[in-house]
């Protein structure tokens, strides 16, 4: 008698929050939309900002975007999972979607600074992974923000001198890679991804698994 193979084995695990950090023009962006194209089990956390959209952005995409009114209320709903003010602009993250996300077993991606990691580390430590992406090099960095163009010399003088303290906070990360080529950056943190999904205390389906092996 021919022998069957088993269907795959599929077991029940919580989704995790994928929190990406880099000072601006490091990757962070490029790297967290090639996961999610690749990757269909994870989902975007859109944030809600109260800064103006850029012509290349897509309101409910990139960003809901809000006055500061509105984010006050938000904020002070406890509707928000973490918040921060950034370049003088202030950027959140609803709750409702990520719980909901989550439960479901789906994954949620952050695109987020070291302020609003530190909050989600705080509520949520178990949930969290982070990862942190590093330039070569600051010329670099200055380089890519301007091959970029979306923002006036002085945006991006800001950005330059606000990086360095951003940088600073890579030890409160999981990870940490250096973006000195992206396809090998990308690759790293889809191996990341792929190892965290796989920890037994994120994987609930594991309990009535075993326990059916050994009945």
């Amino acid at each position: 008698m021919a022998d069957i193979a088993p269907a795959h084995v599929k077991i029940a695990r919580r989704g995790l929050m994928l929190v990406i950090s880099s000072p601006s023009g490091a990757g962070k962006s490029t790297i967290a939309r090639t996961l999610m194209d690749k990757d269909k089990q994870i989902g975007l956390s859109v944030s809600v900002t109260t800064r103006q959209r850029r012509q290349s952005e897509i309101e409910g995409v990139h960003y809901q975007f809000v006055s500061q009114r509105e984010f006050e209320r938000l904020r002070d709903s406890d509707s928000l999972l973490e918040w921060a003010q950034v370049h003088g602009n202030y950027y959140g993250t609803p709750r409702e979607a990520v719980e909901t996300a989550m439960g479901e077993g789906r994954d949620m991606l952050f695109d987020i600074d070291w302020q609003g990691a530190q909050q989600l580390q705080d509520k949520m430590s178990a949930d969290v992974v982070s990862i942190f992406i590093l330039p070569p090099t600051m010329a670099e960095l200055q380089s890519r923000l301007h091959r970029r163009a979306e923002d006036s010399e002085e945006v991006i003088q800001t950005r330059l001198n606000n990086s360095r303290a951003e940088i600073a906070h890579w030890r409160e990360y999981d990870y940490v890679i250096v973006n000195d080529d992206l396809n090998a950056a990308f690759d790293a943190v889809q191996s990341i991804v792929k190892a965290e999904r796989l920890r037994r205390d994120r994987r609930h389906g594991l309990f009535d698994f075993v326990e059916g092996l050994i009945a």
